[in-house]
């Protein structure tokens, strides 16, 4: 299993990526287009206590997106510098992981999990129920590498659904989505176990899964599987009336 943070952060990058990102002084400044947080924040290019916040917040106003910073694990200079400039904390969030193999153990019942590319229409039905509408798939269909649309049934019903992609030995698992009348009932789990075995395979060696920290039923589902966590991160963004 992978043990290097950074590969983790590499990863969401590679599965889950921006419709544009390009350097920018000590910034790697991405252009969403409006697929939420993980597409849009600004990130520093490498580890360092040396950058100008304002060429980050020009950048990101010249796409006119609201300027947002992703902090990850060991950069505390930044966190207090984006803290004295009026940013406060949003949607802090763990990164799980586990060794593929121990994880593809457990099968799923059958007829419970699918893969398939592209999605279903039914696919796009779920995860716009939960909120993911066209500019998340259109993430989704702009990753390169092996990838596959995630597909669970309870009782022989549409129930859930998801994506995984890989980069560099590592499935990372996004938009994992069950509808609500079907929650609590094993179909997250078994999806995840679907998710396992397809990493398996397609030669990934790390199955890894991001979730916020404000989801405690999710949190404690991961745990429950044998995921740990590796590390994480968190967004600032602008307190309302800072500037």
């Amino acid at each position: 299993m992978k043990t290097d943070l950074a590969e983790y952060y590499e990863a969401i990058d590679h599965t889950w990526p921006a419709a544009n990102r390009w350097n920018a002084g000590a910034w790697i400044v991405r252009d969403g287009a409006g697929g939420g947080k993980r597409v849009s924040a600004a990130t520093l290019a490498r580890p360092s206590s040396v950058f100008d916040l304002r060429q980050a917040e020009s950048e990101m106003s010249g796409i006119q997106q609201d300027p947002l910073f992703m902090v990850r694990e060991g950069e505390a200079v930044l966190d207090a510098h984006l803290e004295e400039a009026g940013y406060e904390i949003v949607d802090p969030v763990n990164i799980y992981a586990a060794p593929v193999g121990s994880m593809a153990r457990d099968t799923p019942p059958r007829l419970s999990a699918f893969d398939l590319w592209p999605p279903l229409a039914i696919q796009d039905e779920i995860w716009a129920e939960g909120g993911i509408g066209l500019a998340r798939l259109e993430i989704m269909h702009r990753a390169e590498g092996p990838k596959t649309a995630l597909f669970g049934r309870h009782e022989g019903r549409p129930a859930a659904t998801g994506f995984i992609a890989i980069h560099n030995g590592i499935a990372m698992i996004h938009a994992l989505e069950v509808l609500s009348a079907f929650r609590r009932q094993g179909v997250g789990r078994n999806l995840t176990r679907h998710a396992a075995l397809w990493a398996q395979n397609h030669s990934a060696s790390t199955i890894a899964v991001l979730c916020t920290t404000a989801n405690l039923a999710a949190n404690a589902l991961y745990r429950s599987m044998g995921y740990s966590r590796q590390g994480g991160y968190h967004y600032r963004a602008l307190k309302k009336g800072a500037r």
